[in-house]
């Protein structure tokens, strides 16, 4: 592969990182305006809107392995970045909330096919010397399609609620770049989830299970606790959040370079970085608290997603993309989904269901579990 090809090769797989995270994050500012749209539908259909998707981006996980058995990458990349266009700008034209819930059913089964492939082309494609970098890069891109897809949709929800599903249309220039650039080859199939594949890559699979508990803390408690906290505008708490983003991106982007330079303690930063920001959270409401807390939480989950996947993708090999990456992703929504659940009653539990901060409290006895799993998984670190 020339240089030139590899860089056309590199751009391509990360524009497909770029739309991952748009799922349900994308939408998320423009919930209000479409709650007022469907007035008269139940609360939680309302929120099924944006969580919807990840469950079907679970069940497809599910079946990935058996995916890359019937469709060569090319054709698999092109058939869920399509149905991702279609079914995220569908909704832009729907006229009940059956209808829009039935698209955005469809957008998860679209991300569940592409996400496996953001990272494990990476490995597939790429020596391990260059994967953590890679993934570094992988990561940011993901951060960045959050911040530029937020401001996006917010921008056109201000034109009318429909108008924020127009964000999916960023999905034609990976459509493009797809076409052009990324090779027809056939990647290994395999026969799905089992308990022999989770007991090979469990550190990472758990692992991301957690980070993601941790970090979707921040963003379904943050603009709470700020606003009864203190007198910022929304504008204020919206940047404040932005900024966590934009954290997360720069790290992604050195990462490559603290791999090669902190490799053997590298797994202890992203734990050790949500107990001290949610530590800092539980402290208070204060600017100064809000800004520190959400920096060490943006370092948390930016150098926490690229190194569990480039830990997984150097044990995997060429065959991560149809093995580990569709466990990774996974567990990457399973956390998501299931973060409230976890989180709102063990704060409950231990600091009282009127205590506004025990969600971070929580979030520090959560930050304690994953630190003690990096340690107890340390020798089955492939990076060690």
């Amino acid at each position: 592969m020339t240089k030139t090809n590899s860089g056309k090769l590199t751009f391509t797989i990360l524009s497909i990182s770029l739309l991952t995270v748009m799922a349900g994050a994308a939408i998320a500012p423009a919930l209000g305006i479409i709650r007022a749209h469907f007035a008269e539908a139940p609360d939680m259909l309302i929120q099924l809107i944006v969580s919807l998707p990840a469950l079907l981006i679970i069940l497809t996980n599910l079946v990935f392995p058996w995916l890359c058995g019937k469709m060569k990458t090319r054709t698999l990349a092109l058939s869920g970045l399509l149905l991702y266009v279609i079914a995220g700008t569908g909704c832009f034209f729907a006229d009940n909330i059956g209808l829009l819930l039935a698209l955005r059913a469809l957008l998860g089964v679209s991300v569940g096919m592409i996400m496996p492939l953001s990272t494990g082309l990476l490995a597939y494609y790429f020596p391990p010397e260059k994967q953590a970098g890679l993934m570094g890069l992988s990561a940011a891109m993901n951060q960045m399609g959050g911040v530029v897809a937020t401001l996006l949709a917010g921008l056109l929800a201000n034109i009318s609620w429909n108008y924020a599903f127009l964000v999916y249309l960023l999905g034609l220039i990976a459509v493009v770049l797809v076409l052009l650039f990324l090779p027809n080859e056939r990647l290994k199939g395999g026969s799905g989830p089992s308990l022999t594949l989770l007991k090979r890559f469990h550190p990472s699979v758990v692992g991301m299970f957690l980070v993601m508990i941790l970090f979707f803390i921040y963003p379904t408690r943050f603009a709470i606790s700020a606003h009864s906290g203190t007198d910022l505008s929304n504008n204020a708490i919206t940047l404040i959040m932005v900024g966590l983003d934009v954290v997360a991106f720069l790290i992604g982007l050195v990462f490559g370079k603290m791999m090669q330079s902190f490799r053997h303690g590298m797994k202890y930063l992203p734990p050790a970085g949500f107990i001290c920001g949610f530590l800092l959270l539980s402290m208070g409401s204060s600017l100064p608290l809000l800004l520190a807390g959400s920096a060490f939480i943006g370092i948390a989950n930016g150098i926490g997603v690229p190194y569990l996947n480039t830990i997984a993708s150097m044990k995997a090999g060429k065959e991560a993309a149809s093995t580990v990456m569709p466990l990774l992703s996974a567990a990457l929504y399973l956390g998501q989904f299931l973060s409230p659940l976890i989180v709102t009653p063990l704060g409950a539990l231990c600091f009282g269901a009127d205590d506004l901060l025990s969600p971070f409290k929580a979030g520090v006895i959560l930050g304690v579990i994953y630190l003690l799993q990096a340690w107890l998984t340390r020798k089955k670190q492939v990076v060690e």
